[in-house]
């Protein structure tokens, strides 16, 4: 590798064994014995959600049953079961969240006595990404670190892919103004390769195989990723204490939002995602998930047992796996090391698409790697909990266009007449006919599945304002529960639209379309009226059609809200990208508890970038040449 693109330390060298899924390796660690109930916990997870979704599938076939049961009417029923067990399982999280907090609401920093120092690399692999962002970031980590105790010693690395010549010329300003300001006792490296061969997986790899023997963890992080220095040690902390972990994950929150739309994801991220992480830490146990950052591996562990190897793609070529971390987490527990999920560290931090068009772009990327792990389920040696991760994370894509078939069937169906007895008649099977007592029942169930939408959303929110500080930050209880309110009523009227926008994600991950990686636009740029509305043009039509559909009486009239949000998905898109930080009413501005109380290492951060990004700008001084 040329010099002038790496600033490394001697290598030490860790070679990566070879994997496969067609045989189980050779199982390197042994978990804890189970508790009696672990398997208490996870009962209470899936049998309330089997359960309700069994209930929820005969009522709606006891309802539909009246004129007997057609097949079009069968396939209504089977998609409402294969939609509804998910979001019972989430109801069913919720409640175990809840019940965790209420039996332990206080824990600890550190769970056990740990074991001796260890040698700590901090790796942030990139790729064209804004480098007084990045550095930044790390810069705010490392005066951090330097602040607080340390008993194991950390090196950072900014492993770079950045293929712009002047992103790349940037980035390596930026690591020697890094490099000069770094604390006493903490490195700093950075490295660009060549070529960016098997994109972030390969990045890593390279650091493992040239760099990892020299470290017993990694702490491994993204380009928006930012963690306090507590969290930080308290991530080494935890992997000292349980010598059987592979890979401890911490639950980032989201920071840096201004606009409506990226709002909307950090204030469910921060009053409705800590419930839900801490029932999946209850159920999951020893078996936790990946997210790809914010999280740390025992480097040996990894490089032993986490080597990803390629897919079989069509006609015969290597098809890189795209969305490796829930493999990787897999794999790790497969060789008998145990993943655990800390969802009470605190200062974990990353950043959110700030608009719809970028979400949704970011969403068909990961779509692509999701749909991949369908083909992993088989794999052998998986624990069936790792299998279930792999299962959940492409069935987050899946639902969407389960859930429009249901609702294009329900458009096919027809408008509700007021006189007929039967429901479905002989001579036209596609119109339906609605006796006022089957009206009643479909009612219930209607606002059964409402409910049980809103429920892990309303549960948060309640427990959150149950606190004082959060009433305090707020104002009281009003502005909160306004500010909830109407972050549910955007997230009803957006979600239409994103059903779309998944399903078609889905379409292009089954044909094979691939989607070229390009830096996530963290900086909430918008797109034009005429860019946005090429983007959306799909649900436009889709539901102006429906909007004619109701017009005529051929389309139930419970769809006008879903039609009215598809039609109007272009300027709903527009108005994703309007900036709502710091104007207007409380409520309507969406503050999250992190908005409003700023953590001290995203405050570091924004000065750390600011300092960084006038310096880059700046037009570089020549250096004086030395005379012979």
């Amino acid at each position: 590798m040329d010099a002038s693109l790496h600033r490394m330390p001697p290598l030490a060298p860790l070679p990566m064994a070879e994997q496969m899924f067609s045989r189980v390796p050779v199982p390197q660690s042994v978990p804890r014995k189970r508790r009696p109930g672990d398997h208490a916990w996870r009962l209470a997870a899936f049998g309330p959600a089997v359960a309700m979704t069994l209930w929820l599938s005969l009522a709606i076939q006891s309802w539909l049953a009246s004129g007997g049961v057609t097949a079009l009417e069968a396939l209504v029923v089977a998609l409402v079961a294969l939609t509804f067990i998910w979001v019972s399982l989430s109801v069913s999280t919720a409640t175990l969240g809840l019940t965790r907090r209420a039996l332990a609401p206080c824990v600890t920093r550190h769970s056990r006595a740990r074991g001796p120092a260890q040698s700590v690399a901090l790796l942030v692999p990139i790729y064209n990404e804004v480098p007084w962002d990045v550095f930044g970031n790390a810069a705010a980590m490392l005066g951090e670190l330097a602040q607080g105790p340390r008993k194991d010693k950390f090196t950072l690395f900014i492993l770079s892919d950045t293929r712009v010549p002047e992103i790349a010329e940037q980035e390596r300003r930026a690591f020697e103004a890094l490099r000069a300001k770094s604390p006493p006792g903490i490195e700093v490296f950075y490295r660009r390769r060549a070529q960016n061969t098997d994109k972030k997986v390969g990045n890593l790899t390279d650091w493992i195989t040239n760099w990892g023997a020299a470290f017993e963890a990694m702490v491994v992080l993204d380009a928006d990723s930012l963690m306090s220095g507590a969290a930080i040690r308290q991530l080494c902390h935890e992997l000292a204490a349980h010598p059987e972990a592979g890979l401890i994950q911490s639950f980032p929150s989201l920071i840096g939002a201004e606009t409506l739309f990226g709002r909307m994801q950090q204030f469910s991220n921060a009053v409705y995602g800590w419930l839900l992480a801490e029932g999946l830490s209850v159920w999951s146990q020893t078996e936790g998930n990946y997210w790809g950052h914010n999280a740390i591996i025992r480097t040996r562990a990894f490089a032993d047992s986490a080597r990803l190897p390629y897919l079989r793609g069509r006609k015969g070529r290597r098809d890189l796996i795209l969305s490796h971390d829930f493999v990787e987490a897999g794999m790790l527990r497969r060789a008998g090391w145990a993943v655990h999920f800390l969802p009470r560290a605190g200062g974990s931090f990353e950043e959110t698409p700030q608009t719809l068009i970028d979400y949704a772009i970011r969403d068909r990327r990961w779509c692509q790697g999701n749909m991949q792990h369908l083909r992993l389920l088989a794999a052998r040696g998986f624990h069936p909990v790792s299998r279930f991760h792999l299962l959940q994370g492409a069935v987050a894509f899946l639902l969407s266009p389960a859930w429009f078939v249901l609702i294009m069937i329900w458009s096919l169906l027809g408008a509700m007449p007021d006189h007929p007895v039967s429901y479905f008649n002989a001579t036209n099977p596609l119109y339906p006919v609605w006796p006022t007592e089957a009206r009643v029942d479909g009612l219930v169930c209607l606002l059964f599945i409402y409910a049980m939408l809103l429920m892990p959303k309303i549960t948060a929110t309640i427990a959150l304002g149950l606190r004082p500080r959060t009433r305090a930050d707020y104002g009281g209880w009003g502005r909160f529960a306004g500010t909830a309110l109407f972050e549910i009523l955007c997230s009803i009227i957006y979600a239409p639209v994103l059903m779309v926008q998944q399903t078609i994600a889905v379409v292009h991950a089954v044909l094979g379309k691939s989607m070229s990686w390009k830096p996530q636009n963290r900086a909430g740029a918008g797109y034009g009226w005429s860019e946005t509305f090429r983007f959306h043009v799909v649900e436009t039509l889709i539901g102006l059609t429906m909007l004619a559909g109701i017009a005529m009486g051929a389309v139930s009239l419970w769809l006008v809200p879903i039609a009215l949000s598809l039609a109007l998905a272009t300027l709903l898109s527009r108005l994703s990208g309007v900036r709502i930080a710091g104007r207007g009413m409380q409520p309507f501005r969406l503050d999250s508890p992190q908005s409003l109380r700023e953590p001290r290492v995203v405050r570091r951060a924004r000065v750390e970038r600011a300092i960084l990004r006038d310096m880059l700008l700046a037009p570089e001084v020549p250096q004086p040449v030395a005379a012979e």
